[in-house]
C-alpha cells in the first residue's frame, strides 16, 4: 500500500452532496455562459441547496455501466469496497446531467435547432444509468407568464416530444437582470431530480439483498448497507444515513476476522466509524459519538494482525485518536461546547502515544540492513488497490491461509522496510502540538507542561537539539514553580545531553549547576561525574561525553567541543541563575533596614555549595543602586590561592562603607551579586537583587513554620540555619540623630480668629555647635487644602494675620546655638474657621562629626507636631422685638422697634468684651449715639452678655419687602492676654426681615394702670401716613371689666399727613390684669388693611389696682 495508506480518503471526509453536470456552457469565450456559470458557483450561501456543479464538455465521456448481474448464486466476492467508488459517485456519475441551449420561442430556424437539440440530448444520455438529463434553454426575452403565449406552449410539448422529455425536464432561462434569481429556482428544481436518482439508487441496492445469502456474501452485506448510507447522505438525509452506517458497522464486525483479512476489516469499520462520529456531532449529539468512538477503540484494540506487522496496527490506532480529535475540533468551532476533562486534546495525546508506540515496534521488528525485495510487492498494475485495506501481492484474496507463503514474507519485509523510512518523530511532534493547543486553551497548564516534555525528548530523538532545548527550557520554569524536582531532574539530563551534543557551552555549564544543586534527585557518583566535567570546562578542557548518547553523536560532539577550546573563541561567560536553582545558594542582607547617616552601612554576604567537591573561586562582588559604593563591596582572592567553599558549610563575607550626605533619605538597594568562577575560562555567576533563588523562598517559609524554640543544650541544623537566613536587600540612609529639645508652649484650643500664641523652646544637647538652626513653623502640609486657605502664621504680634499671611512659614533663621544653650520664638496663628488642624514645627541645623575617622557635615533635624483645635468664642443671637417687647416677624416703616442680641460664652477661657456696634445697612437708630452696653464685660463660661438696640426702618426704604439690617461687631480678646495683644474683631450678620408699609398708625396714651371704680383716660392718635384722605370707621367693642364714656361708633375722615384724637374714659370694675375694650377699625379705601393689622400697636391689657381707702397718719402709725 502506499505511504499515505493511514490516512482518510478525502471522498470519505467531505460532506457529499449531489453532482449535477452542466453541459452546452462555454464559460470561456461566452459571457453569457460565464455569467450563469458564476451565478451557480460563486457565494453560494448556506441557505441554497447542496449540491455540487461541474461545467462538462457536450461529449464528455461518462463512466460505462456494467452488466447488471441477474443472480449472486456462484458469485464470490473480492473485497467489501473499491477504492474508487466514493469518488465515481461523488465526482464522475452525475444524478443530473443539464443540457443548456439557447433558442427562443419565436427563433426563425426553430426547426433545424430544436433538430440540433435532439441530437445533442441523445448524445449526453447515459446509457444503462438512472441518471436524467434536463434542457435549460437560455432565452433573451422575458417569458409570459404560462398560458398566455399559446406559441411557446406549442413548441414546448414539440421539443420534450423530439428530446423524449418529460415536461419537468425542459426549464427556460431569460438572461435578465434578475439572473440570480432565475438561477436558485433551477437550482431547486435540480436538487429535486438528483433526489429522485439517489432514491432510486438505494432502492436498486436494496433489491439486492434477497439474492445473497450469509454463508458466501457476507462482505456483499456490509456494501451495500455502507451504499445505502452513502446514497442517503447525497440525498440528504442524514438520519437514516446515520442508521444505515451503525448497521454496516454492526455486520463488519460480524465478518470472520484472520490475519489475511484483519487490516481490511479495520480499515472498513475505521470509515464507517468516521461517518458515524461525523454524523452525531453533525446532528448535535456528541456524547453518541463519544460513546460510539469507545466502543470502536473497545472492538478493535486487540485486533492486531500479523506479529510482524504489529507496528501497523498502533498506526491505525493513532489514525483513528487523531481523526475523532479532528472531528471534534471541528464540531467545537461550529458551536459545541467543551470542557476540560473532555476535549479534543485529549485525543490527539492518545494519537501521539500509539505513535510511540509504533516508532518503538518499528525499531523493534525493522531490520536495519535489509533491502527491499526486486521486484517491488507493494507495486500494483494500476498504481493502486482495488479494495480498500487489501494487500498489493493479493488483492481479493479472501480465505485464511495466504496463496504464496514467499510473497507473504517478501511482502511484509516491504512493509517494514518502508516503514523504516516513516518519519515518526515528525508524525508524534506534531500530534503533541495539536494536543498542547487544545489543553492550552481549556487552561490545563499541566498536561500542557507534560506534553511539551515530550515533544522536546521526540525533538532530542530526531536530532533537533536547538527545539529541544527551547521547549524543555519552557517547562523547567512551571516545574521549579510548582517544586517537581524528580521531573525537573529527569528534563535537565536531557537537556543537558542536548547541549552536550551542541557544544553549546554557556547552557551545558548551566544545566550541569543546576543538576549539582539541592533540587537535582540523581546520585552521588552522577553528580561527581557532572562536577568534573564542569571543572573541565571551567579549565577550558573537553569534557567527557554524556551517558545515553549515540556514538556517533558523542564523536561528533568532541569535535565541535574541540573548537569551542580554541584561543578565538570566548572565554568569559555570565549566567544569571535566579530563576534557577543552582550548586551554589546566595543570600545578603543588609544589617538594619536603616542606617543613620553617621553610622558606617553593613551588609552581609552569605555563600552555601551543594555540590559534592568544594569548589574555588576568584571573586565576589555585590553591585548597588549608587554604583559609587560598588568598590566597598568587592572581595578577591589573593595571589595564586583560590577562595573555597565547602559543601554543607556557610561562608559568610561582611562589606561596610560610609553613606555621603547628599544620600540622606535615599534608599540604597542591591541590584545584584557576582560570583567568578574558573581558570582558564571565566564564569560568572550572578543573582539579581540580594540572592535566593527559585526555591529558596519555599524553604524560607517551611523554615518560619517549622521554627520552635530549643532547649539550651540543643543544637540547630545547619540547613535549618541556612533556611533561617532572611533577605534583606535595601536600607534607607537616614538623618543624623538630633542631640536638641523642643518644647512646646500654648493654652489650647484655639479660638476662632484670634492670634493663638505658640512658644517653642530649643535647647542644644549637642557636644559642638550647632550650626545655622532653622525653623520652619506652620501647618502641616498634606491636609484639608481648604485648611491651608483657613490658616495664616506670623512671627509679629502687632498685627492681626490677614490672607497675605502664609500657612507656612520656611527656614526662620535662628543663628548658632552653643552647647547647652537655649532660645525661644514665638509663634502667631490665626484660624478663620474651626475644626482639628496640626501644626509641624521643624527644626533643622547642621554639625560637624567624624565617622570611622572621616568628618562629615551632618544635617540634623527634628519635628513636633501638635493637633490644635479651633472653637468658636461664642455663639451670637438675635431677634427683632416691638417697644411692646412682643416678637416680630415684620417691621413696619418709621415705627419704632427693638433689636436683641445674645452673646453665649462657649470658650473654655475667659473674654474679655472690649466693645460692640452695629453697622447698620437700611435701618437708623433711634439713638443718636448709642453707647456699647457690653464694654469692659468679663464672661465665663457658659454665661451670657446681651444688649439691645432702638431701630426704625427711615420712610425713604422701599416697603413690602426683604431688607437687610446690617452686622453686629464684637471686639474682644482673652482675658488672659496682654494689652498690648491686637484685638479680635468678630463680625455677625445679622438677620433680613421682612418691611411693609401701612396707611394708618394709630396708637395710645394711657396710665400704666388704672384703679377699680376710678376713672381711666385713653387718648387714641390716628395718623393718616398716605397722600389720600382716608375715611375711618371706629367702633368700641363693649367690655365685662369695663365701662366706658365716648363715641362708641365714629366716622371720620383724615386728610393726608394729619392726625385726629380720640379720647375715651374707661371706668374698671374687676381687679388684675384686664383686657382693654377692643377697638375695631376699618378703612374702606383701603380693603386690603384689616382690623387685626393696625390693631396689633395698641396695648391689649392692663392692671387694674383694687379700689383702696385712705390712709390716714394714726393707722399708718399702727401699721
Amino acid at each position: 500500500m502506499s505511504g499515505s495508506q493511514w490516512e482518510l480518503p478525502p471522498e470519505l471526509c467531505c460532506r457529499p452532496m449531489a453532482f449535477v453536470a452542466l453541459t452546452g456552457l462555454d464559460v470561456t469565450y461566452n459571457a453569457v455562459h460565464r455569467a450563469i456559470w458564476d451565478a451557480f458557483c460563486a457565494n453560494r450561501r448556506a441557505d441554497r441547496v447542496p449540491i455540487s456543479f461541474k461545467v462538462l464538455a457536450g461529449d464528455h465521456e461518462y463512466p460505462k455501466c456494467r452488466t447488471k448481474r441477474t443472480s449472486y448464486e456462484w458469485y464470490i466476492p473480492k473485497g467489501i469496497l473499491k477504492t474508487g467508488w466514493m469518488h465515481k459517485h461523488l465526482n464522475l456519475v452525475p444524478a443530473l446531467v443539464v443540457l443548456f441551449y439557447e433558442l427562443d420561442w419565436d427563433d426563425p430556424q426553430w426547426k433545424e435547432k430544436q433538430s440540433e437539440c435532439a441530437t445533442k440530448v441523445e448524445i449526453v444520455s447515459l446509457q444503462g444509468r438512472n441518471t436524467k438529463v434536463a434542457v435549460v434553454l437560455i432565452q433573451k426575452k422575458t417569458p409570459l407568464p404560462p398560458g398566455e403565449d399559446l406559441v411557446a406552449s406549442e413548441r414546448a410539448s414539440s421539443l420534450c416530444n423530439a428530446c423524449d422529455l418529460s415536461g419537468k425536464s425542459l426549464f427556460v432561462l431569460p438572461h435578465t437582470d434578475h439572473l440570480v434569481g432565475y438561477i436558485i429556482r433551477l437550482e431547486n428544481a435540480f436538487y429535486e431530480h438528483a433526489q429522485t436518482y439517489y432514491y432510486t439508487e438505494i432502492r436498486r441496492v436494496k433489491s439486492h439483498k434477497e439474492f445473497l445469502n450469509k454463508t458466501t456474501h457476507q462482505l456483499l452485506f456490509v456494501r451495500h448497507q455502507f451504499k445505502i448510507a452513502f446514497f442517503s447522505e447525497l440525498k440528504q438525509d442524514t438520519q437514516n444515513a446515520l442508521k444505515y452506517y451503525r448497521t454496516a458497522y454492526s455486520l463488519v464486525h460480524e465478518l470472520r476476522a484472520h490475519e489475511t483479512n484483519m487490516l481490511e476489516i479495520k480499515t472498513m469499520a475505521g470509515f464507517i466509524n468516521y461517518k458515524i462520529c461525523r454524523l452525531c456531532f453533525q446532528h448535535n449529539t456528541p456524547l453518541d459519538a463519544i460513546a460510539q468512538f469507545r466502543k470502536h477503540i473497545d472492538l478493535c484494540k486487540k485486533k492486531i494482525g500479523s506479529a510482524d506487522l504489529a507496528f501497523e496496527h498502533t498506526a491505525w490506532m493513532s489514525k483513528q485518536f487523531q481523526s475523532f480529535g479532528e472531528l471534534f475540533d471541528e464540531a467545537i468551532k461550529l458551536g459545541l461546547t467543551a470542557i476540560q476533562t473532555q476535549n479534543p486534546g485529549f485525543y490527539y495525546q492518545q494519537a501521539a502515544c500509539y505513535s510511540q508506540d509504533r516508532k518503538l515496534t518499528a525499531q523493534q521488528l525493522c531490520q536495519a540492513g535489509a533491502v527491499c525485495p526486486i521486484p517491488d510487492p507493494l507495486d500494483t498494475p494500476t498504481g493502486g488497490l482495488d479494495f480498500y485495506g487489501q494487500r498489493a501481492w493479493r488483492q481479493g484474496h479472501q480465505s485464511i491461509d495466504p496463496p504464496d507463503p514467499e510473497k507473504e514474507r517478501t511482502g511484509i519485509l516491504a512493509l517494514q522496510i518502508k516503514e523504516r523510512d516513516v518519519p515518526h518523530s515528525e508524525l508524534i511532534i506534531a500530534l503533541l502540538s495539536n494536543a498542547v493547543a487544545q489543553f492550552k486553551k481549556y487552561k490545563c497548564p499541566r498536561m500542557k507542561s507534560h506534553l511539551m516534555v515530550q515533544m522536546g525528548e521526540e525533538y532530542y530523538h530526531a536530532k533537533d537539539y536547538t527545539k529541544a532545548l527551547k521547549l524543555l527550557d519552557y517547562v523547567m520554569c512551571d516545574y521549579r514553580t510548582e517544586r517537581w524536582w524528580a521531573l525537573l531532574t529527569a528534563i535537565l539530563s536531557t537537556a543537558l545531553r542536548c547541549s552536550y551534543l551542541m557544544a553549546n557551552v554557556k547552557d551545558y555549564m548551566a544545566y550541569c549547576m543546576e543538576l549539582l544543586g539541592r533540587a537535582s534527585t540523581l546520585k552521588e557518583e552522577q553528580k561527581s561525574r557532572i562536577e568534573k566535567n564542569l571543572l573541565k570546562v571551567l579549565k577550558n578542557e573537553v569534557p567527557d561525553a554524556e551517558p545515553d548518547c549515540e556514538p556517533s553523536g558523542s564523536s561528533a560532539a568532541a569535535a565541535l567541543w574541540k573548537d569551542r577550546m580554541a584561543p578565538s573563541g570566548s572565554n568569559e561567560f555570565s549566567i544569571e541563575v535566579q530563576d534557577y536553582v543552582p550548586f551554589i545558594q546566595c543570600k545578603a542582607r543588609f544589617l538594619a533596614p536603616s542606617f543613620h547617616v553617621d553610622q558606617p552601612i553593613q551588609l552581609q554576604v552569605f555563600l552555601r555549595a551543594d555540590c559534592p567537591h568544594p569548589i574555588s573561586f576568584n571573586k565576589l562582588s555585590v553591585s548597588l543602586s549608587n554604583q559609587s559604593y560598588n568598590q566597598w563591596c568587592v572581595v578577591e582572592a589573593s595571589g595564586q590561592d583560590p577562595m573555597l567553599l565547602t559543601p554543607g558549610e556557610t561562608s559568610c563575607f561582611s562589606f561596610n562603607f560610609v553613606a555621603k550626605t547628599q544620600d540622606v533619605g535615599k534608599k540604597i538597594e542591591m541590584t545584584g551579586i557576582e560570583l567568578m568562577l574558573g581558570s582558564g575560562r571565566w564564569v560568572f555567576i550572578s543573582w539579581r537583587g540580594a540572592g535566593g533563588d527559585a526555591a529558596s523562598a519555599h524553604e524560607a517559609l517551611q523554615a518560619s513554620r517549622s521554627a520552635r524554640p530549643r532547649g539550651p543544650g540543643s543544637g540547630a541544623r545547619p540547613e535549618g540555619a541556612w533556611d533561617a537566613l532572611t533577605i534583606q536587600h535595601s536600607t534607607m540612609i537616614i538623618s543624623r540623630v538630633p542631640k536638641i529639645s523642643v518644647q512646646l508652649s500654648h493654652q489650647p484650643p484655639a479660638l476662632n480668629n484670634e492670634m493663638y500664641c505658640i512658644t517653642l523652646s530649643i535647647q542644644s544637647q549637642e557636644e559642638g555647635v550647632a550650626r545655622e538652626v532653622r525653623l520652619t513653623a506652620g501647618l502641616k502640609p498634606g491636609q484639608d487644602a481648604n485648611l491651608s486657605q483657613a490658616t495664616h502664621v506670623t512671627l509679629d504680634r502687632g498685627q492681626v494675620c490677614d490672607a497675605s499671611d502664609p500657612a507656612l512659614l520656611p527656614d526662620i533663621p535662628l543663628g548658632d546655638l552653643n552647647p547647652g544653650h537655649k532660645v525661644e520664638q514665638r509663634v502667631y496663628v490665626r484660624c478663620v474657621s474651626t475644626g482639628p488642624r496640626v501644626f509641624l514645627f521643624h527644626v533643622a541645623y547642621s554639625i560637624n562629626t567624624s565617622v570611622d575617622g572621616q568628618e562629615i557635615d551632618c544635617n540634623c533635624h527634628k519635628d513636633e507636631t501638635i493637633a490644635i483645635e479651633t472653637v468658636e468664642p461664642f455663639d451670637v443671637s438675635s431677634k427683632f422685638v416691638s417697644t411692646k417687647l412682643e416678637p416680630l416677624d415684620r417691621v413696619v416703616v418709621d415705627i419704632p422697634f427693638v433689636l436683641m442680641t445674645d452673646l453665649l460664652s462657649s470658650s473654655p477661657w475667659p473674654l474679655l468684651l472690649h466693645s460692640s456696634s452695629l453697622q447698620l445697612v437700611t435701618m437708623a437708630t433711634c439713638t443718636p449715639h448709642p453707647q456699647s452696653q457690653l464694654e469692659q464685660v468679663v464672661l465665663q463660661t457658659g454665661e451670657c452678655a446681651s444688649e439691645c438696640f432702638c431701630l426704625q426702618c427711615p420712610s425713604g426704604a422701599e416697603a413690602n419687602g426683604t431688607v437687610a439690617t446690617g452686622q453686629y461687631v464684637i471686639s474682644w480678646r482673652r482675658e488672659s492676654s496682654s494689652l498690648d495683644t491686637p484685638l479680635v474683631h468678630t463680625t455677625v450678620p445679622l438677620p433680613h426681615i421682612p418691611l411693609e408699609n401701612i396707611p394708618l398708625y394709630i396708637h395710645a396714651e394711657l396710665p400704666s394702670f388704672g384703679r377699680v371704680r376710678e376713672t381711666l383716660p385713653v387718648r387714641y392718635h390716628i395718623e393718616n401716613r398716605t397722600a389720600l384722605v382716608q375715611q375711618v370707621e371706629m367702633a368700641v367693642e363693649p367690655s365685662d371689666a369695663f365701662m366706658f364714656s365716648g363715641l362708641k361708633q365714629v366716622r371720620l375722615h383724615i386728610l393726608p399727613g394729619a392726625e385726629q384724637q380720640m379720647l375715651y374714659n374707661y371706668y374698671p370694675l374687676m381687679a388684675g390684669y384686664q383686657s382693654l375694650p377692643q377697638l375695631n377699625i376699618s378703612l374702606p379705601r383701603c380693603p386690603a388693611t384689616d382690623t387685626h393689622t393696625l390693631r396689633r400697636f395698641l396695648p391689649q391689657r392692663i392692671f387694674v389696682k383694687p379700689q383702696g381707702r385712705e390712709l390716714d397718719d394714726a393707722s399708718i402709725a399702727a401699721a
